[in-house]
């Protein structure tokens, strides 16, 4: 690999090794409802797949996962197992679900008696999976008039992950051009600070966005919340710079 080192070994800076199932607990679950996007895990950490809630009732401890839009068909698993779900509340404070299969097909995906493990982090390690078209520029490329096309794999407050066929170091200075569906293009500026080749010319990258003001950190954040939700309120900021710019 040369100057290269592993990227993140998962999506988030959440350390997944086996979950320790007696640190589970059948009190009061976090907030859930409807639309909110969870991470579907085995004990070991491998993400099986991420489903959108679609039936949940305040309190239960049943649930009913399916499909995000766009995504292809759950992994089946067998009645009984157990699985962890990954989501993040309003305040962007992480939490861990445990659950049992009761109802697994490649179209929806149901599980009882949940039990919670909540993760104290802050709030930028939440990454929202996108993959998404990206376009990343050199800082001297000040018209922008040379672009690299990428894939956004996935965005937090603090940076993202990207995927390319293009080459770059560690430590090399980017800018990231972004548009998450119907909200503002925005554009940042980073640092390339893990990367790896995950398949022969295909690199995978870790971008550290330089640090955000207060303001754009805290709407940075409610947009990926929203996203991670199904809201659709778009916001664009203002200020030195014009709509969309950081």
């Amino acid at each position: 690999m040369g100057f290269f080192s592993n990227l993140f070994g998962r999506s988030d800076d959440y350390d997944y090794e086996m979950e320790d199932e007696e640190s589970f607990e059948a009190g009061e679950l976090p907030p859930l409802h409807n639309g909110v996007t969870l991470t579907v895990e085995t004990p070991e950490g491998e993400v099986l797949f991420d489903g959108r809630i679609t039936d949940y009732d305040y309190g239960d401890t049943d649930l009913t996962l399916e499909r995000v839009p766009g995504a292809l068909s759950f992994k089946v698993r067998e009645l009984g197992t157990i699985v962890f779900f990954r989501g993040h509340d309003e305040a962007m404070k992480q939490y861990m679900l445990k659950g049992t299969i009761s109802e697994s097909t490649r179209l929806i995906c149901r599980v009882k008696n949940l039990q919670v493990k909540p993760i104290p982090e802050a709030r930028d390690n939440f990454r929202l999976r996108v993959n998404c078209p990206a376009t990343i520029y050199l800082p001297s490329d000040r018209s922008c008039s040379n672009p690299e096309e990428c894939i956004l794999v996935d965005i937090s407050a603090g940076g993202a992950c990207l995927e390319s066929f293009y080459l770059h170091a560690e430590d090399e200075v980017l800018k990231l051009k972004i548009k998450l569906e119907d909200y503002a293009p925005m554009e940042f500026v980073g640092e390339v600070i893990r990367a790896v080749e995950f398949e022969p010319n295909h690199f995978r990258y870790g971008f550290l966005f330089a640090q955000l003001e207060e303001p754009e950190l805290t709407e940075l954040t409610r947009t990926l919340y929203n996203l991670q939700v199904g809201n659709k309120v778009p916001w664009t900021r203002h200020g030195p710079g014009g709509p969309g710019h950081w």
